[in-house]
């Protein structure tokens, strides 16, 4: 819900079906939301779109009624297309109308302070008893968004920071160089610094959520960003450049001291083997080891492999920080700072 806030904040009332429970496979997690304004407008999704319609009609009545509804949806053997999940699995929906505390949650989050919103999901349920035998509490905890912190105002720096706005990310874009470090070249970006880029990250919070993207190209500018970065528990450190780039950059990190689990950390040449060549195609590529990195996927085409295709989550909330790094070492938290590092 809170990835609505915008539209929702902006109606007088709506109604707003959450996704509150998951059984086998289901195409969107624990927390998906849609809403529906005051004339019929439509927000946000709780499928890949097999049960839209019947959620929709149910936030109508709900407008209307004011009374909560919690429905079911499952597969239908007999018809596949009928109201259901066609890849199997079921999925519990909460519909409600707005209220002062769901309103007051959406502000702060738009604001990017953390929230944690209780609801008691109530009302009817079709062929079972009234829920207040069996009265249950949905919490969602919402997070500031995670950060990706781009060095390097180059070309490809305005497509990575563009796909990482979409991704969900507050974007900020850092170059030392005045001329190029600007918000007209960077407009997806939410901050453009002009800063030298180790020193501005030496001054910023980070947590193990936050993305590095350096794209610079100059050992004055990457190698002591790189040091910086490799040294602090990041979800993902990433460098642009070719696998001679690369090589080199490596032996200049040993020289500034890094060590080899550290050093191991770092993603470089950045992103999948997409093939691409232009700075969106290159953009894709990175934000497409970005998604894997942060959900542990293989990078493998789905045709090609057997496991299940939406990982295991934890009450519907994927763990990036247990598989980030599957098979590298990860940094170490600040001392007394174990969620990340914020130094004056």
């Amino acid at each position: 819900m809170r990835e609505l806030a915008d539209a929702l904040l902006a109606w007088d009332t709506f109604a707003v079906a959450s996704v509150v429970a998951v059984r086998g496979s289901a195409p969107r997690e624990i927390g998906a939301a849609m809403a529906v304004g005051p004339g019929g407008q439509v927000v946000g999704s709780v499928s890949g779109g097999c049960v839209e319609g019947a959620v929709y009609e149910l936030a109508l009545q709900v407008l209307a009624t004011g009374q909560p509804v919690l429905e079911s949806f499952g597969y239908s053997d007999d018809d596949a297309f009928a109201v259901g999940l066609t890849c199997g699995g079921e999925l519990d929906v909460f519909v409600q109308r707005d209220t002062p505390e769901i309103r007051a949650a959406l502000r702060a989050a738009r604001e990017g302070r953390p929230v944690s919103l209780r609801r008691v999901i109530e009302g009817p349920r079709a062929g079972l008893p009234p829920l207040a035998e069996t009265e249950r509490v949905f919490s969602e905890t919402w997070r500031p968004q995670p950060r990706l912190l781009v060095f390097g105002a180059i070309d490809y720096a305005g497509a990575v920071a563009e796909i990482g706005r979409f991704l969900g990310y507050q974007v900020t874009v850092c170059d030392a160089r005045p001329i190029f470090a600007t918000p007209q070249r960077f407009p997806a970006a939410h901050e453009v610094v002009v800063d030298w880029p180790h020193r501005y990250l030496a001054s910023t919070c980070t947590d193990s959520r936050t993305a590095v993207c350096v794209l610079t190209h100059d050992p004055k500018f990457d190698v002591p960003v790189l040091v910086e970065a490799l040294r602090r528990p990041l979800a993902f450190v990433g460098a642009l450049g070719s696998r001679r780039t690369h090589a080199e950059r490596l032996e200049r990190l040993r020289e500034a001291g890094l060590a080899e689990h550290e050093l191991a950390r770092l993603r470089s040449p950045i992103g999948l083997d997409l093939g691409g060549r232009t700075p969106e195609e290159t953009a894709v590529s990175i934000a497409a080891e970005l998604v894997a990195v942060r959900h542990g996927g293989s990078g493998s085409p789905l045709s090609s492999v057997s496991s299940p295709i939406h990982k295991e989550t934890h009450h519907g909330v994927d763990l990036p920080e247990r598989r980030r790094d599957e098979g590298r070492p990860a940094a170490l938290a600040a001392a007394g700072d174990p969620a990340g590092v914020c130094r004056p």
